[in-house]
């Protein structure tokens, strides 16, 4: 179906895209006073969900409103061996090619949408492209500065590809360091710099989509003062540097696992410190670009999406990155602030909603037609208090930078049922996210709850048929896992 606001060309808002990378929800306070009066004016909703908690599957979903499974982007495309899983099918409408024609499209920072068609190297594209694989090189070789992070800032996993095949490689560490360069010729310092840029060159005569793709927070945790030493005081969730019972042990072949558990509580609060510090950073960087636009007067008249790719454990369950299903990996923070002239408050909506939901959102609230066959709804609806929000929402996880490690989710209500896959083995966990928010008592062994487990189950599993998932679950998966692992439990 297709759904039109009709809207003047001239009357077009700008739009501006901020997006974090690997932001925390509760990682958010009174070092983000920026971030913080933006939501304080923007629909903000509580219940959002990032459809894979790693880049570039999570970029491809959030910009083509289709899930992972339909897009074909399903990984971090750096193994050769399955790379073409780790772009979004050629000639899939997104938000680039769909508004280039009308608005002046410029995008700054970390450019992890792939596609089949490299739309951002393509002689037919209209944006404007500023990445970091491109002008923020060439800024440092000519200032003679090194690049944030290096040698031990990393450190080695196991990764397994195809499926099949586990071999050694190289991932960032939680090693904080302070970056002496500055700010300047910091990640984030460069990317609101283009940003900056990007606005002062804009066509007047066009309204303005601004995609400003943040680096921070994501490691590596080698930041520029006065951030490296901000934060001074953390209160650590409890979750923090604890493992779980029933938690899923698969997690452990995992980079998430692997790293996480060489930490401990007393080591996560210095990574804190400074992952806090770097979340302050990106509010700098954020009030640099909203100053512009209100010395410009276009702020109010333009419509600006906060958000992040998806979260981060930092220590959570004694894990690592995201690339896991727990709240704090996919629970993401999405808000749209609207122009002054919308009809729609300020405000926090309740409701389950996925980042497919964000591309046909800003189509209507545009006046664009929303392409047809995608899986994104309009959270219009939603704002103007005539949806309750989905059903259901869906998650997958297929590997890093290589597919394996495989895990599904679905959230129905207050439950949320996860399914970790790892060769010939498959662990569940089902939690209350009301009851038990940090999920600590997984109720999968619970025979009280068995119902609630099959009926998610067989929900995802009829998900994964219909997009047509490369894994399934079998049906006779819960009894399996029942009796596979009740003997190993303390």
């Amino acid at each position: 179906m297709i759904v039109r606001i009709q809207m003047e060309e001239s009357k077009r808002p700008n739009v501006i895209f901020i997006m974090a990378d690997q932001l925390r929800w509760d990682a958010l306070g009174a070092h983000t006073p920026t971030i913080n009066q933006l939501i304080s004016e923007s629909v903000l909703f509580n219940d959002a969900y990032c459809a894979s908690p790693l880049c570039v599957p999570a970029r491809g979903a959030f910009f083509t409103g289709c899930y992972p499974n339909r897009t074909g982007c399903l990984i971090n495309p750096w193994e050769p061996l399955d790379r073409t899983h780790g772009y979004v099918h050629a000639g899939t409408p997104n938000l680039y090619s769909w508004f280039e024609k009308t608005w002046d499209s410029h995008h700054v920072g970390k450019q992890h949408f792939r596609t089949a068609d490299n739309i951002d190297t393509s002689p037919e594209t209209r944006t404007h492209w500023d990445t970091l694989t491109g002008g923020y090189q060439t800024h440092l070789r000519n200032k003679g500065v090194r690049a944030p992070g290096g040698g031990r800032f990393k450190g080695i996993i196991p990764e397994m590809a195809a499926g099949r095949f586990t071999r050694a490689r190289t991932y960032s560490i939680p090693a904080v360091g302070e970056y002496e360069p500055g700010f300047e010729h910091f990640y984030d310092g460069y990317i609101a710099g283009t940003a900056l840029s990007a606005l002062r060159r804009r066509d007047p005569d066009k309204p303005l989509l601004l995609n400003a793709m943040f680096l921070a927070p994501h490691p590596p945790y080698d930041i520029p003062e006065p951030w490296f030493s901000m934060i001074k005081d953390v209160d650590l969730p409890k979750s923090v540097g604890t493992w779980y019972p029933d938690q899923s042990p698969l997690q452990l072949y995992n980079l998430t696992g692997a790293i996480g558990v060489r930490y401990s509580r007393e080591d996560w609060m210095a990574v804190w410190r400074v992952y806090l510090g770097l979340v302050a950073l990106l509010d700098h960087s954020i009030k640099l670009i909203i100053d512009e636009l209100k010395r410009q007067d276009i702020y109010d008249d333009s419509l600006i999406v906060f958000c992040s790719d998806h979260g981060e454990m930092l220590g959570s369950h004694m894990l690592y990155q995201k690339m896991c299903m727990y709240q704090p990996s996919v629970h993401t923070p999405i808000g749209f602030k609207l122009p002054a002239s919308s009809a729609y408050q300020p405000g926090t909506v309740n409701g389950l909603v996925s980042a497919v939901d964000v591309f046909p959102t800003i189509c209507e609230l545009t006046g664009m037609n929303i392409p047809s066959g995608i899986d994104g709804r309009s959270l219009v609806p939603m704002m103007s208090g005539d949806s309750a929000g989905r059903d259901a929402v869906f998650i997958q996880f297929d590997g890093n930078g290589a597919r394996g490690n495989f895990q599904r989710a679905i959230i129905r209500g207050n439950h949320k049922l996860i399914v970790d896959m790892f060769k010939d083995e498959v662990f569940l966990e089902l939690y209350d996210l009301v009851s038990d928010p940090e999920e600590t008592a997984n109720l999968a062994f619970d025979p009280e709850h068995r119902a609630r487990l099959t009926t998610m189950l067989n929900m995802l599993s009829t998900h994964m048929t219909e997009t047509g998932d490369l894994l399934s679950v079998s049906d006779d998966t819960v009894d399996r896992f029942i009796q596979d692992y009740s003997q190993f439990r303390r």
